[in-house]
C-alpha cells in the first residue's frame, strides 16, 4: 500500500511518502536536506521488502527541523508508519569535517546497528563503521527518546552517512535525483536483510 501526503511542519512544507511492506522500515527524515537518504531509503526497502516513510520538501530551500520535533508533527504519514513498524533504520546524513569516511550507527537499539554494522564494515578501506557509541558524536547519536527512530517497538538504528556515502555525484544538482554509490545500497540491503532474518516469527 502506498499513499503520499502534504504536510506543514514548522511553517516548511513536506511531502511524505509512505509505503507499506514488512515490520522493518526505512525512514529518511531530511530526504530533501541530506541528499541521497530519501534515494537509499526507497532503494534498500523496495529490495528487501521493507516498508518506506520519506520526506521531502518540495519547493524553496531544504530546511533542517531536528528529528525529535519531527515526531510532534500533525502528520497521519509518520502515525501510520510507527504503528506498523517494528524496527526502525533511519537514514541521514552528516557533514564532518573530521569524519568524512565514517558511518555511524546510533539509535537505542545496539544489537540492531551491531547486526546492520557488519555489511557496512566490509566497505573498508572506502568507508568506516562505527558502532561504539562512545565514539559516534553526541549530536549524531540519535538516542532521544522522542526521536522517530526510537519511537517504534524494538526502536532502531540511526545511519550517519557521509556526503560519499550518500551520492556519486561531485555536485550537487537542484531538483536532479541523488546516485548513491552501489555499494553502500548493497551493504545496507544486506544489513536491513539480517535484521529481517533475526526478527521473531
Amino acid at each position: 500500500m502506498e499513499h503520499g501526503e502534504r504536510v506543514v511542519i514548522e511553517g516548511v512544507e513536506f511531502e511524505a511518502a509512505l509505503t507499506v511492506r514488512s515490520d522493518i522500515g526505512l525512514l529518511a527524515l531530511h530526504g530533501s536536506k541530506e541528499g541521497g537518504t530519501a534515494e537509499l531509503a526507497r532503494e534498500v526497502a523496495a529490495r528487501t521488502g521493507a516498508t518506506a516513510l520519506v520526506f521531502t520538501q518540495p519547493a524553496g530551500t531544504p530546511v533542517h527541523i531536528p528529528s525529535h520535533r519531527m515526531s510532534e508533527a500533525p502528520c497521519e504519514a509518520l502515525r501510520e508508519f510507527l504503528a506498523h513498524v517494528s524496527l526502525t533504520v533511519s537514514l541521514h546524513g552528516h557533514l564532518r569535517p573530521d569524519a568524512t569516511r565514517s558511518i555511524f550507527l546510533g539509535g537505542a537499539n545496539r544489537a540492531a546497528a551491531l547486526a546492520l554494522g557488519r555489511p557496512l564494515a566490509l566497505l573498508v578501506p572506502a568507508f568506516a563503521a562505527v558502532t561504539d557509541l562512545e565514539l559516534i558524536p553526541a549530536g549524531l547519536r540519535g538516542l532521544n527518546p522522542r526521536n522517530p527512530v526510537n519511537l517504534t517497538r524494538a526502536g532502531g538504528v540511526q545511519v550517519e552517512l557521509p556526503l560519499a556515502a550518500r551520492t556519486a555525484r561531485p555536485e550537487k544538482v537542484q531538483g536532479a535525483p541523488e546516485t548513491p554509490p552501489r555499494a553502500v545500497a548493497d551493504a545496507l540491503a544486506a544489513g536491513v536483510g539480517e535484521l529481517a532474518a533475526e526478527r521473531p516469527g
